[in-house]
């Protein structure tokens, strides 16, 4: 069996998941690592008999062998490694956000369409049995004309820092972190409309909040209480072409009694509430129906759906399967985020496509 040889370009926490999936996958062999810590590859590379490591992706994309990556970095380097990549004839799985900037995202699309090579942004939420299962659902028309969303993720303690609170490096707070995936979640399911424009708001109040004591929380390797310039809270109200609208709040800390985490779809014959466990709701008989389906896990489960990410991944490289996350969507996404903190610094909704904003408003108006 041919296998698919594959390097991954950052050691840090969430390459473990991108390293189990590839672990447990027959057609695939673990061929090399890269980080600027050279250390912390060598660990990585040690625990999963990966044998070349290096301390700087470049040297890893030189090297023949390698197929495919994984970029696993920081957000500010997605787009520079994911072109590199693609130029350098490999196939690219790349963490969210597939950018910091629309413009990034762009050249990453072109990249992927000069190279003619697979590139999948790691919207890891929708490879979830219960996200494709409601995305059966939806597609099927057993929901009906989807018209509303609405996502929530709220951490009332759960800044990470280290990167993940330096904007220079991550490109935002919660938002671009938590928010990417809640956001995409219910795009997805509600069938890809066109965002035409968008209202948000976000929040620096609280800060770190390093003094709370008693409550343990996830911290970046580089955690540092001092460094944190990024918001605390972001919400928004986003606007399709097709009427649909959909509302997120996300945080990493708030005065909230209890985290929250939260995803839902409306449509006209039924709904679907995906996070914290899934039901379908629909009328059966004049009687509103809660339809519990009967799977292994009804919440998502974060190892398992990554490895059906990189599975499909995998398939994709050896040309068995189109992407279910192709960097079109990536672009997409980074539109709404980039223009949620626009809408926020401005104090004024964003409007992203004016013709279609127009006849969405033209709509509205005669149906009133």
């Amino acid at each position: 069996m041919t296998k698919l040889k594959v390097g991954v370009i950052g050691a840090g926490s969430i390459s473990g998941s991108h390293l189990h999936g590839y672990s447990v996958h027959p057609e695939v062999e673990l061929a090399a690592i890269a980080d600027l810590n050279g250390e912390r590859a060598r660990e990585k590379a040690e625990a999963y008999g990966i044998p070349h490591v290096y301390d700087n992706y470049k040297d890893l994309l030189a090297n023949p062998e390698i197929d495919a990556v994984s970029i696993c970095t920081w957000n500010n380097s997605h787009a520079e490694i994911a072109v590199a990549a693609l130029d350098a004839g490999k196939h690219v799985l790349c963490e969210k956000p597939l950018a910091k900037t629309v413009e990034q995202a762009l050249a990453v699309q072109e990249a992927v369409e000069r190279s003619g090579k697979q590139l999948l942004v790691g919207f890891v939420r929708r490879y979830a049995d219960q996200a494709q299962l409601v995305k059966q659902y939806a597609e099927s028309g057993q929901l009906g004309d989807i018209y509303y969303a609405k996502a929530s993720a709220i951490r009332r303690l759960g800044n990470p820092g280290g990167w993940f609170a330096d904007s220079e490096r991550s490109g935002g707070g919660p938002l671009i972190d938590v928010g990417v995936h809640m956001i995409d979640l219910c795009w997805y399911l509600m069938g890809k409309p066109k965002p035409v424009s968008v209202s948000g708001n976000t929040y620096r109040k609280l800060g770190n909040r390093s003094h709370i004591e008693g409550l343990s929380f996830y911290k970046a390797a580089d955690y540092d209480a001092s460094l944190n310039d990024v918001e605390d809270m972001a919400n928004a109200l986003i606007r399709f072409e097709n009427g649909a609208s959909l509302y997120v709040d996300i945080s990493y800390t708030l005065h909230a009694a209890q985290n929250e985490m939260s995803s839902k779809i409306y449509g006209t014959k039924g709904g679907a509430e995906i996070d914290p466990k899934l039901v379908i709701v629909t009328e059966q008989f004049n009687k509103i129906v809660n339809i519990e389906p009967q799977l292994d896990h009804l919440a998502f489960q974060f190892q398992e759906s990554f490895d059906l990410e990189v599975a499909h991944f995998v398939d994709c490289c050896f040309g068995k399967a189109e992407p279910i996350s192709p960097v079109e969507d990536g672009v997409e996404l980074m539109r709404m985020l980039q223009a949620i903190y626009e809408s926020a610094a401005l104090g004024a909704e964003v409007v992203l496509n004016t013709e279609a904003a127009a006849s969405t408003a033209a709509a509205a108006k005669e149906g009133v």
